[in-house]
């Protein structure tokens, strides 16, 4: 890459859209010298980041484009087609190339250029609905050539391929290709997408900010099951001395975790339930994924009933929970350190766009490899759902346990069993819509590093659980009047919720489906469109909003004594606001002056006529 730039700030140049090869007119906004990449504005507002070689001056451009238009118009229109009662004298070979020279006059004549750019990550309410295989080409062509096509592909028997140049001057921000200058090799219909660009934007404070994480984030666990498991959960009684090693390390809980781990890993491998394809990735792949996760939970609720009957004492778990927690840390820091290095073998086009900066630390926590597989095992989509989510469920069920035999209780408190029975059907419904995970960020653009492994394996099965386990030693009353205001607060989040998310789902899986008919929409220069009516119109993010109303409603039981409690619900809310920022700052880079549009008409994030 050149030390210079040939375009300035300002400057009004042709900018190839990524992933295809389709040029609209930009202004260029700026240069940075460490990336080597121009800022560019297209028309609509949209900004991009492009390569040098993604930008031609307009000068140029229209050069090129006059050459194609004047080889065009030099060709005679009355050229006669091929003959249906061909010569025997004829020679095979010179009428076999007039003929696909006329063919491929026709294909180009009747070729329509239309914009299709790719899915390159999850955002809040767009349709990123998947497109058929034969609409994932940058030129769509006419039913009338479609015969046309194969036929002169057939005559082509060197594989020869097709240069595609513009039809007519489609006027201000309409889509034009250009032709190449070589005029023996010719340009595919469908463009090979870029390799992803060195990481530039970093995000959680950079380097130091993601070394303070790894650090902070395990140790404020551990300290938070402390103050959990202590009579008093104050954090004044905050323990200064750490607890003794036999009481953060046994071998045998380490086999218990890593026997549960191998357990669900080949629940998720039983050829059982649909396979369904992923959002189209950056590379144009598509890759898919065996949904079973909720007959996989039916089976470890049957093995879980089946070892109570066996009279398995659950409580165990109770007992040695720190040792629980140490052992899972392990094993997230051994999977991610085998992540960070299988990576250094991935493609180019394989790698996460957020965990690619070139720095150890960043990408280690980051996670460098968007979907690192093992054959069809697909490790990040395994571990998202799976071994965390319904180890939760397990673990809130042997805290229930453990206060019936602690506090000397024939049945569970209403408090325990609201907790339980709230974060179930929470599981239980994410297991049973476990293909809408396919469209979430998570999945979608960021890396299977250290963040997510920690997350799925450590942080989750051990922090979502803090109500239950405090409620082991802090007993709670609650009154009828207490337990009504709950449900009646879980069921409003829950519905939110759902409502929500199966209505996003909806929509970028078809977004011309009759049920959806009644939304408000604004269209985007993706081709996508931001709805703007329903709850989607009540404030941008109104799943965001549900999972608050329910991590409330989980911590209310606990009482206000404390506020280890709230854990849960502070955690939750940081998360999702730093979430909404993420996706504030890429919706508006992808969306330009629609995203724009979107906010004046929702102009409240999260919570209404607050934020």
């Amino acid at each position: 890459m050149p030390s210079y730039h040939r375009f300035q700030s300002g400057e009004t140049v042709m900018g190839r859209w990524p992933g295809s090869s389709l040029y609209y007119e930009v202004q260029v906004l700026g240069y940075d010298g460490k990336t080597h990449l121009y800022t560019v504005i297209y028309k609509d507002g949209t900004e991009l980041e492009l390569k040098d070689s993604d930008l031609t001056s307009l000068a140029l451009f229209r050069q090129t484009s006059g050459r194609s238009r004047s080889r065009s118009r030099s060709r005679s229109p009355g050229r006669p087609r091929r003959s249906r009662s061909r010569s025997p004298a004829r020679t095979s070979r010179r009428s076999s190339s007039r003929t696909t020279e006329v063919r491929k006059e026709r294909i180009k004549d009747s070729l329509e250029i239309r914009l299709t750019p790719l899915v390159m990550r999850h955002e809040n309410n767009s349709n990123s609905k998947p497109e058929k295989k034969e609409e994932n080409n940058t030129a769509k062509i006419t039913p009338t050539v479609v015969e046309e096509k194969k036929e002169a592909e057939a005559e082509n028997q060197g594989g020869g391929r097709y240069n595609l140049r513009r039809r007519k001057d489609q006027g201000d921000g309409k889509a034009v290709e250009l032709e190449k200058k070589t005029e023996i090799e010719t340009e595919s219909l469908t463009t090979k997408p870029p390799a992803p660009i060195k990481t530039a934007d970093l995000e959680f404070g950079g380097r130091v900010g993601v070394f303070l994480l790894m650090l902070l984030l395990p140790s404020a666990i551990l300290a938070l099951l402390l103050l959990c498991g202590q009579k008093d959960a104050s954090l004044q009684s905050f323990p200064l001395e750490l607890p003794a090693s036999e009481s953060l390390w046994d071998w045998e809980v380490f086999g218990i975790v890593l026997l549960w781990l191998l357990f669900q890993a080949a629940l998720s491998l039983i050829p059982v339930g649909k396979v369904v394809e992923g959002m189209p990735l950056s590379n144009g792949k598509t890759l898919k994924y065996r949904i079973n996760g909720f007959y996989a939970f039916v089976v470890t609720t049957a093995a879980v009933a089946a070892a109570v009957h066996q009279e398995v004492d659950f409580s165990y778990i109770h007992t040695h929970f720190l040792q629980f927690y140490t052992s899972a840390l392990l094993i997230a820091t051994v999977v991610s350190i085998y992540l960070f290095i299988r990576s250094r073998w991935a493609a180019k086009d394989e790698l996460a766009p957020g965990g690619n900066s070139g720095y150890f630390i960043y990408d280690f926590f980051m996670g460098r490899e968007l979907n690192p597989r093992i054959k069809s095992f697909d490790i990040k989509f395994f571990c998202e759902m799976r071994p965390g989510l319904m180890g939760w469920v397990l673990i809130n069920f042997s805290m229930l346990l453990a206060e019936m035999k602690q506090q000397n209780l024939e049945s569970p408190s209403p408090a325990m069993l609201l907790v339980n029975i709230f974060q179930l059907l929470w599981v239980a419904d994410g297991l049973w819509h476990e293909e809408k995970l396919l469209t979430m960020m998570d999945i979608v653009y960021d890396g299977f590093g250290f963040m997510l492994t920690f997350g799925d394996l450590a942080f989750v099965p051990f922090t979502f659980t803090c109500q239950a386990y405090y409620l082991v030693s802090h007993p709670n009353e609650l009154s009828v009047f207490w337990i009504g205001t709950l449900v009646t607060m879980q069921g409003i989040g829950y519905y939110i919720f759902r409502k929500a998310n199966s209505q996003k789902f909806a929509f970028r899986k078809n977004p011309s489906d009759p049920a959806l008919s009644y939304l408000k929409t604004i269209p985007t220069a993706t081709g996508k469109s931001l709805i703007v009516s329903g709850l989607w119109g009540f404030v941008r993010h109104p799943n965001y909003l549900g999972d608050i109303m329910m991590g409330l409603a989980w911590s209310l039981p606990c009482g206000f004594n404390h506020l280890i409690p709230y854990f849960y619900l502070i955690y939750l809310i940081t998360l999702l606001v730093h979430r909404n920022a993420r996706d504030q700052r890429q919706c508006r880079n992808k969306y330009g002056s629609a995203w724009e549009e979107y906010c004046k008409a929702v102009p409240y994030r999260i919570f209404p006529g607050i934020y």
